[in-house]
């Protein structure tokens, strides 16, 4: 029996996915278990795979369609099976043209001759080209003018097969040339006939010249990915709608050095994981936090404080896909050793781009780490809309004065930026103070 695939819906947030990639094609045989493709949140990337055995019926939504969750996008089944029933609304006019009503068999050819222009299809000055969804993301991937497509569809729509027809009649361009001005009216010299780059620049040369060599692209033009899209809007809603100012302070980690290393040290004996600097400071931000509720605190509509009674510390986490931060919620009811084995999964879920979304979401606070990166110093946005956002920066070298003598110490900045509309310069400061402080004695703030 014929069993749907459908777009999963992965967090509450989420209302659509783009496919990235199929992994497999229209006729493979699949096992429950094999990955079928592969799709992007507006944060994460993930892996679908088949849930039952079977052959793949039917692909309903290619490579770099938007699907809207809950939708089938496949159907895996047995050979011969009737698909239709399952095929999604939008799918509905562009059914075969098979499943019409029936004509007489000497219109036929006309019709499929009328559905493969090799020339730009006339249209009133200032009309929209009308164009599905599928027909659109095939022309893009097979690099179609969408211009040579004579619509077929209902009211003079382009299908699926219209572009199909455009493909079959040697009208195709390189990635290079798609879209240029003058393209609809070059000769192709490209492999398979392709209008390249090199054609539209060529100037008329006599009959007798040779072809002009093919000319070496400037630059590349790559579209963003989703996650990195949703990156560039926040930061730049961050920026151009709040308030942002950076206080940089520096604490002596003598004393977290040496917690470390005797935790380090003891570790197997007392069936601990390893505890990082960036678990401590974790653990520290957790607990002063609470004693400043306006870093602990969304401002919501620019007018309305949202104080939070627990603590939910964003970690900052760089992946191949773009920054993620995941919520360590209730950091503030944890213990170190479970705030450093909650943060390290959450870490290796979103480096391995199938965390929930939901996991994403619902921070008080933010903390970055650029300390393993040397960074000494740098300037931390906030993810509206919390109000602050910790910057930590590697450890260094300085010198200080010790009964007359100069002894070296290692020292750590952190770089907070919190949004002046929801507190002063004052208050910031003392939470700064206070955390360096907390940290310096750190062994001692633990008997608290």
């Amino acid at each position: 029996m014929a069993t749907a695939v459908i777009m999963p819906k992965v967090g509450i947030s989420v209302e659509s996915c783009v496919i990235t990639k199929w992994h497999k094609q229209k006729g493979d045989a699949v096992k429950a278990g094999d990955l079928l493709f592969s799709y992007e949140t507006d944060k994460a990337s993930v892996d679908e795979e088949a849930k039952v055995d079977g052959t793949l019926l039917e692909i309903f939504q290619g490579d770099g369609a938007d699907v809207p969750c809950l939708t089938n996008v496949a159907v895996i089944g047995n050979p011969g099976e009737d698909v239709s029933a399952f095929a999604p609304a939008a799918e509905a006019d562009e059914a075969p043209a098979e499943a019409a009503a029936p004509v007489a068999e000497a219109a036929a050819p006309a019709a499929a001759e009328a559905a493969a222009p090799v020339a730009p299809v006339e249209r009133a000055e200032g009309e929209m080209i009308k164009i599905s969804p599928r027909a659109k993301a095939l022309a893009a991937k097979q690099n179609v003018d969408i211009r040579f497509a004579a619509g077929t569809g209902p009211y003079g729509r382009i299908i699926e097969r219209d572009i199909k027809a455009v493909i079959d009649s040697g009208v195709t361009f390189t990635g290079a040339a798609f879209g240029k001005d003058g393209a609809e009216n070059a000769t192709g010299t490209g492999i398979g006939g392709r209008v390249s780059l090199a054609d539209l620049m060529a100037k008329p040369a006599p009959a007798e010249a040779a072809a002009p060599a093919a000319a070496e692209a400037e630059y590349e033009d790559v579209k963003m990915s989703n996650v990195r899209k949703v990156i560039s809007k926040s930061m730049l809603t961050s920026l151009t709608t709040t308030a942002q100012l950076t206080h940089n302070m520096s604490y002596d980690a003598t004393e977290i050095l040496k917690f470390r290393k005797n935790l380090k040290a003891n570790a197997e004996k007392l069936g601990m994981g390893n505890i990082t600097i960036n678990d401590i400071i974790i653990y520290a931000v957790s607990r002063v936090l609470k004693n400043h509720k306006d870093l602990n605190a969304n401002l919501i509509g620019g007018d309305t404080m949202r104080y939070f009674n627990h603590v939910h510390i964003g970690i900052a986490v760089d992946t191949e896909r773009g920054l993620l931060v995941p919520t360590l919620r209730n950091a503030d009811t944890l213990s170190l050793s479970e705030i450093s084995a909650q943060a390290k999964a959450l870490a290796k879920e979103a480096q391995a781009g199938n965390i929930n979304p939901d996991k994403l979401q619902g921070a008080s606070f933010t903390i970055s780490n650029l300390g393993s990166f040397g960074v000494e110093s740098f300037t931390p946005v906030i993810n509206p809309p919390q109000t602050g956002i910790l910057g930590v920066n590697t450890l260094t070298t300085r010198v200080r004065e010790v009964n007359g003598e100069l002894k070296a110490y290692q020292a750590m900045n952190l770089s907070l930026t919190y949004d002046h509309r929801a507190l002063d310069g004052a208050p910031a400061s003392k939470f700064l103070r206070e955390l360096c402080t907390v940290l310096e004695n750190f062994s001692i703030f633990l008997a608290k």
